[in-house]
């Protein structure tokens, strides 16, 4: 370390490096380098550590500036209008309590605690408040203070959830207090050093939430806001919040009749027949997809014996959010929050050799979890759902090549539904885990070395995996740039070691294999909801509830579009008919509404020819046709994207059993592939 007024040397991120006397702050150097930067220096980095921009550097050290361009800058100004929230509530309401203020995607929050509800206007009045503030531009002050001074501020003005924050940290024994003002709040930071940075913001909703998020705790009230760097990527990202909205899967299931809740089971989806159509879809598919990459499918019971997860360490970990109960004779069962202890024990039902390996077990399992109820969210976040998890039990050596069949199929299987950008992430080991470090770098180089075996770019999240096994994540991101995280693999050696599976090797040893733990889909449920807001409840035909529907454009009409209804699902179609008096005009209207894929127009021309005139729910018209042309048609159009991939094993065949066909007999061969 530097003695002060001696000088340091700053490394810049071009390598550059200049001298600064001690001390120097990231402000300073901006200065140095530009009016331009120093005037959009928000905060900096410091060996790899955030600090405000006046922080002193009294040691040679690399820095790097943060600007509202950057992606940390506009975290810094979501934190500074959290707040700024407090600032101005304090001058509204000045009996309120403040609680904690974090960043959040997209925004921010603050948790606040007062004697009434607030209410719309309200929310309104603290934004105006806000806006009179940044347009003064004042400075943001910090300072460093000794821990009883802290404590004192806070009595002095009567905010005692800080005081009880305070209670939480007993080693600290300095703290940033951040002046806005009159205004005073406690944070780590860093914040932005004046209000100008914070012109472009919205406060979005008001909501309840509990004190530590604990629901026997008191109830606070909690104001959201969104913040960026622009006034155009506010507008964006309001737009993209409208749209939303438009799309939201709990208005659009109510609409198209998918699917409700009820309070008498929180959590819990009520399938209605036309969105249990689609979830049977979706299960049908994957069923197919996990059948040609050599899945075996299997089920295993909801309910099992808490010894059970004491063992694999769901008990001592996941607890909190299991649902138990105790029998008659003392024992305690848990509904499976997870299906892996099942999948443990299908294993383990009989001895295995290497030959059988790798054996890839699949289960679309129920799984129970409590969520508290007041993050319950459509089928986005649900006590009950289905998960399409598949165990693959393998050796060391096939690992990687398991985890790479993984990957190929995770990402074919997004973009057949849409979704060509998806980010991976890899989670990596955390504190409170299970295993050797020896252990964890095994499995975190197999994820790694898959993913670089197939080019793949992906970042990484320290500390974020399971506390059996490190994990990748595959992010969504959909038609209006929202990201979904769905899908997961997981490497594990410490199931098999705490369960005692075994393998018998070709020296006729006892070996422990590898298990990889697999969701592609994730819930179920929740795949549904986005897939539901991805196309605006206009769903590919495949997937479709109704594929099509027939109007007859009167009532003399009503017994051909009967008929032709019967003719189209004895081939397969779902199909439904409008027989209502009403005008033609209307019935379209109102099956577009309902987001049916093709509407098949019939009146006296096609009753008298046997025909049918298609119109596309996109308003698109294919023509009239023969009854005949339109179940072609429409079964080329409602064709699943995966169908022909059924038939890819079985043309590979072909091709190498006809080489052996006599050349005169090529139908012979051609005979063995279903078209």
């Amino acid at each position: 370390m530097n003695s002060e007024n001696s000088l340091i040397t700053i490394t810049l991120p071009d390598g550059s490096q200049r001298e600064y006397p001690a001390p120097t702050s990231i402000a300073d150097i901006a200065a140095s380098i530009g009016p331009g930067l120093a005037k959009n220096t928000i905060a900096g980095w410091v060996d790899e550590q955030q600090v405000d921009a006046h922080d002193p550097i009294n040691h040679d050290a690399h820095i790097k500036i943060i600007t509202p361009n950057d992606e940390a800058g506009v975290e810094i100004i979501r934190h500074s209008c959290a707040h700024l929230i407090g600032h101005a509530v304090k001058q509204l309401y000045p009996t309120a309590k403040m609680v904690i203020g974090p960043v959040i995607e997209n925004g921010f929050y603050y948790d606040i605690a007062y004697e009434r509800a607030f209410t719309a206007d309200d929310l309104k009045a603290i934004e105006g408040r806000m806006k009179e503030l940044i347009a003064k531009n004042y400075t943001v002050v910090k300072k460093m203070t000794p821990r009883d001074e802290v404590i004192q501020c806070f009595q002095e003005r009567g905010e005692e959830y800080k005081l009880r924050l305070i209670d939480d940290m007993p080693d600290e024994t300095t703290m940033g207090l951040y002046h806005h003002e009159e205004y005073v709040d406690m944070c780590r930071g860093p914040h932005v050093t004046n209000t100008r940075f914070l012109k472009h913001f919205k406060l979005t909703k008001l909501s309840g939430a509990y004190w530590r998020g604990d629901a026997k705790n008191e109830q606070l009230q909690r104001i959201y806001g969104t913040a960026w760097a622009t006034k155009k990527d506010l507008q964006a990202y309001i737009k993209r919040i409208e749209e939303a909205e438009k799309r939201d899967h709990r208005r659009l299931g109510k609409e198209l009749d998918l699917f409700h809740f009820h309070e008498d089971a929180p959590g819990s989806v009520f399938w209605h027949p036309r969105g249990w159509k689609v979830f049977q879809e979706l299960i049908a598919y994957m069923r197919r997809r996990q059948q040609a990459a050599d899945y075996v499918e299997v089920n295993t019971p909801d309910l099992m014996d808490r010894n059970l997860w004491e063992i694999s360490g769901h008990w001592q970990n996941y607890r909190e959010n299991m649902f138990t109960t105790t029998t008659e004779d003392e024992r305690t069962l848990a509904l499976k929050p997870m299906n892996c202890p099942g999948g443990v024990l299908m294993y383990r039902h009989g001895l295995k050799s290497y030959r059988d390996l790798p054996i890839r077990i699949a289960e679309f399992g129920k799984v129970h979890r409590y969520e508290p109820s007041g993050s319950l969210h459509g089928l986005m976040r649900v006590r009950h759902f289905t998960q399409d998890d598949a165990h693959i039990f393998c050796t060391t050596g096939q690992m990687q090549e398991e985890c790479r069949r993984v990957i190929e199929l995770v990402l074919d299987i997004y973009e057949q539904f849409g979704f060509d950008d998806v980010r991976i992430k890899l989670s990596t080991r955390p504190e409170n885990r299970m295993g050797s470090d020896e252990v964890w770098d095994l499995l975190e180089g197999a994820l790694t070395e898959s993913l670089q075996s197939l080019s793949l770019e992906y970042g990484v999240n320290p500390g974020e995996g399971a506390f059996y096994g490190p994990k990748l994540e595959f992010v969504l991101r959909d038609s209006i740039g929202r990201d979904w995280q769905c899908g997961t693999l997981q490497v594990d050696m410490n199931l098999p070691e705490r369960f005692g599976l075994e393998y018998v090797d070709e020296q006729g040893q006892r070996q422990r294999p590898v298990m990889l733990h697999r969701a592609l889909f994730g819930s179920l449920e929740r795949f549904t909801g986005i897939l539901i807001e991805h196309h605006a409840g206009k769903l590919p035909p495949w997937l479709s509830p109704t594929q099509a529907i027939v109007l007859p454009i009167s009532e003399p009409f009503n017994d051909y579009a009967t008929e032709v209804k019967a003719l189209l699902e004895g081939e397969g179609l779902r199909v439904n008919t409008d027989l209502s008096n009403e005008k033609i005009g209307y019935k379209i209207r109102q099956q577009t509404l309902n987001r049916v894929p093709f509407m098949l127009i019939a009146g006296g021309k096609e009753a008298e020819s046997g025909q049918v005139t298609i119109r596309s729910l996109s308003g698109e018209d294919l023509g009239c046709m023969s009854v005949f042309n339109a179940i072609s048609l429409l079964k080329e159009k409602a064709q699943a994207p995966d169908r022909a991939m059924r038939y890819i094993r079985t043309e590979q065949l072909r091709k190498r059993f006809q080489e052996k066909l006599e050349p005169a007999n090529p139908q012979d061969a051609s005979s063995m592939v279903e078209n």
